[in-house]
């Protein structure tokens, strides 16, 4: 469904991804993984149409992507859930999930939709009037997920979905992910936590300094290679 070849990004003269190279299958639950820096947000913003690439290649089902807008690039069923939720904190989480499909014309199908999504997320059938930002961090992340799923996509890009979460919240959000997994959504989750990215991703991609390190099926990497790849050196009993 996605394919990336070399990709490059450059912040001026800084170059953020160098040779990226990555693809995405239907039906599964990929991680980027890495440390801060990395380059794994400037990957899913290339990919959205939010950053330029310097160089490289984006296909979206064998269509190039490069060079085109986030809007367009929304229309062929990506979208993008940004790090930091973003929730709309003055409007109600009514008016926060029905934003998602503001691009839509099919008012009976919105509907639809609208009404799946308070069954997919229960909590939020007696929140919807209060404002987005009453909510809980985890009720916030839950909310802006579901605002991406009004927009019907096909393939959904998360960064760190996790991040300021307690571990249980962080359990919910992951089951979540795995359901809409389960149900034929394609996800690329960005991750800081290689015992989540193993946890719960059909494969993995570790980032470091720009460039993939290691990759493959999360069944079949050793955690401690992949903390190796992660930081760039072997980990001692002390950490």
């Amino acid at each position: 469904m996605l394919a990336l070849e070399d990709l490059h990004v450059h912040y001026g003269r800084t170059p953020a991804v160098r040779g990226v190279s990555l693809n995405v299958e239907r039906g599964e639950i990929v991680c980027l993984v890495g440390p801060n820096g990395a380059g794994k947000s400037t990957t899913l913003l290339a990919i959205a149409g939010a950053v330029a690439a310097a160089g490289g290649t984006i296909r979206l089902d064998g269509a190039p992507i490069v060079g085109r807008s986030p809007e367009a690039i929304a229309r062929m069923g990506l979208s993008l859930v940004p790090e930091g939720r973003h929730v709309f904190t003055q409007l109600s989480v009514e008016e926060n999930i029905r934003l998602g499909a503001q691009m839509r014309a099919d008012r009976a199908e919105v509907e639809q939709d609208f009404q799946r999504m308070l069954v997919e997320f229960p909590f939020l059938k007696g929140r919807l009037a209060t404002t987005g930002g009453k909510l809980s961090g985890g009720e916030q992340q839950q909310l802006v997920i579901a605002r991406a799923l009004m927009t019907r996509p096909r393939l959904m890009l998360l960064d760190e979905p996790a991040l300021g979460l307690a571990p249980l919240v962080v359990e919910t959000v992951y089951r979540i992910l795995r359901s809409l997994r389960d149900a034929g959504l394609t996800l690329l989750v960005v991750e800081q936590s290689t015992h989540r990215a193993l946890a719960n991703a059909d494969r993995l991609y570790v980032i470091r300094s720009g460039a993939i390190a290691l990759h493959g099926r999360s069944a079949d990497l050793d955690e401690d290679a992949v903390e190796q790849a992660y930081f760039g050196y072997a980990r001692t009993a002390s950490g």
